[in-house]
């Protein structure tokens, strides 16, 4: 494969990452909002912990640590957009 060609594939994954991205964040807002209901805080770290486990396992061992800490990010992301959310008001009842 050529570099042109490389690059073009990582173009196409990165749009299908993107989208699945806007998605796993719809659904973070929606467990934001389900923990203000609750009453719940945003960080689980066992929830946390157990994931980055199970997304390891899915890994080659190779790819394994690079993927986990790009997971982390995503994660903490994902807690900063459930804390804003939970800020400003979504899901209270």
């Amino acid at each position: 494969m050529d570099l042109t060609e490389a690059r073009a594939q990582i173009d196409a994954v990165d749009r299908d990452l993107t989208a699945l991205l806007e998605k796993r964040m719809d659904l973070s807002a929606a467990v934001a909002d389900w923990k203000q209901a609750h009453g719940k805080a945003v960080l689980d770290p066992a929830r946390e912990a157990e994931k980055l486990a199970a997304i390891e396992a899915m890994c080659r061992p190779e790819t394994a640590p690079y993927i986990r800490e790009l997971f982390q990010a995503v994660m903490a992301a994902s807690r900063a957009y459930q804390t804003r959310r939970m800020e400003d008001g979504h899901g209270r009842t």
